[in-house]
């Protein structure tokens, strides 16, 4: 494993040779949707929205968001859209299992996501990171302002945040995993799968 300060371009290249993305659990779709918080919830049938605070958990199959505020809206069409805020010191956090792989997650944080079952994204901002896992051992890692993570195309776009004094370039940080040839390492998966990046990464507005 490797870490460094990267140009985000020179990121991208190393997110694409990471090799195949880390997609969601497909199933979790169709699973029924739990919401729980320690205070109470406002919930309008008419508008199909409820809106929570106090330690808020949301899950669905293995998915699994958590905040100290969330807003969640099901489309007429049964889609839902969500958004978790944190608070300083406690941003809000996402878990979901990587589909087709026994024992591997990605999980992430940030001041606020929002996710989109219809789209299949989950976008990270503010302080964003996002992390794959093999069982508790983080395989790769991504740092930047915002990170946005299609589930459906299977990339990653990261974007970089304001410059501060431990990264004064503001750039995109990504820590990975090199691959190993199958013959070098015994009963290790094939594919090395690792994050793959979409063509945006990096970009700054």
């Amino acid at each position: 494993m490797f870490t460094r300060n990267l140009p985000p371009q020179l990121v991208g290249l190393l997110l694409c040779a990471a090799a195949a993305a880390a997609s969601a659990e497909k199933a979790d779709r169709t699973r029924p949707m739990t919401l729980e918080s320690d205070k109470p919830c406002t919930v309008s049938l008419l508008k199909q929205t409820s809106t929570c605070s106090g330690n808020v958990v949301i899950s669905q199959g293995t998915l699994q968001l958590r905040a100290d505020r969330l807003e969640l809206r099901e489309t007429p069409e049964g889609y839902q859209m969500a958004q978790a805020i944190g608070v300083p010191g406690k941003p809000a956090t996402y878990r979901q299992k990587r589909d087709g792989a026994a024992d591997e997650y990605v999980e992430g944080q940030a001041q606020r996501i929002d996710y989109d079952s219809r789209a299949g994204t989950l976008r990270f901002e503010g302080a964003a990171v996002v992390r794959r896992l093999r069982g508790s051992t983080v395989a790769d890692e991504i740092q930047g302002q915002q990170i946005t993570w299609d589930s459906t195309a299977e990339s990653f776009n990261v974007q970089g945040g304001a410059a501060t004094a431990a990264n004064p370039g503001g750039r995109v940080r990504a820590v990975i995993t090199p691959r190993v040839p199958p013959e070098a390492a015994p009963g290790a998966p094939a594919d090395g799968a690792g994050l793959k990046s979409s063509s945006g990464l990096g970009d700054r507005r």
